[in-house]
């Protein structure tokens, strides 16, 4: 299988401390893959790396088809090229819509002229309705995004970005404050969403990782420790050390 993203050899020092120690991990161009590691193992830092938040000391960084590299690139021009990312607190345009805040997200021509000649077209109604559907949002797309649950605004951001159709879609502990309803409802979303890219879960919660039923890396001291199935991770001797052995997992 092609490889959509490949991270080769990285690592990064913050004042001394290595946060990403030769850090080699590898995503498919369709996957679902839950990242879990105790606190300080390089999860946020990994993400910070790929969306060019942060630059590493060492290694390579390789994308898509053209296996083109991503260290060097601007924030702004890593997520155009398909890279979006959720952060753990939902960021929407509360006094907006829901409909107004995906019309906003939606993948459409950038640039001055782009933005004077844009009209409500049947083919962007189109891609609205079929996002809202995707995460459960359907019959709230009058209701101003303020409103929702905290759930509810999950999702919508969510759908904001698939709404940019993104080929990686990284999400932050997006479980964390959620019903056992809605932690549900996620799961199913973003199974649905790995069927036509690469989503990867950043994510403590380990109920809502089984319920993912995806391959897992598991992270400790900036390397991949583990990696497989979560029955065949949680079994490994020196995940459940790390685990067990520390208070902030």
């Amino acid at each position: 299988m092609s490889m959509l993203l490949e991270v080769d050899g990285v690592s990064v020092s913050f004042d001394g401390f290595r946060a990403i120690n030769n850090l080699s991990i590898n995503f498919g161009k369709t996957e679902l893959r839950a990242i879990i590691g105790p606190n300080g193992a390089g999860k946020t830092t990994f993400m910070d790396i790929v969306t060019g938040k942060t630059k590493p000391d060492e290694g390579s960084v390789i994308w898509g088809d053209m296996n083109i590299s991503l260290l060097g690139m601007s924030e702004s021009r890593i997520a155009m090229e398909g890279i979006g990312r959720k952060f753990q607190k939902p960021t929407v345009f509360e006094a907006q819509t829901v409909r107004q805040n995906l019309a906003m997200a939606l993948k459409n021509p950038r640039g001055p002229f782009a933005v004077l000649m844009h009209s409500k077209t049947a083919e962007n109604a189109r891609k609205i309705e079929a996002v809202a559907e995707e995460i459960g949002l359907a019959d709230s797309l009058t209701r101003l995004a303020g409103e929702l649950s905290h759930g509810q605004k999950q999702w919508l951001e969510i759908g904001m970005l698939l709404a940019q159709e993104p080929r990686l879609l990284l999400v932050d502990e997006p479980a964390a404050g959620m019903t056992v309803e809605e932690r549900e409802k996620t799961t199913d979303i973003l199974r649905r969403a790995a069927q036509t890219r690469a989503v990867v879960v950043v994510e403590h919660d380990m109920e809502f990782v089984r319920r993912l039923d995806c391959k897992v890396t598991v992270l400790h001291e900036g390397s991949v420790l583990a990696e497989g199935s979560l029955d065949h991770v949680t079994s490994n001797p020196r995940v459940i050390e790390v685990y067990l052995g520390r208070t902030d997992a």
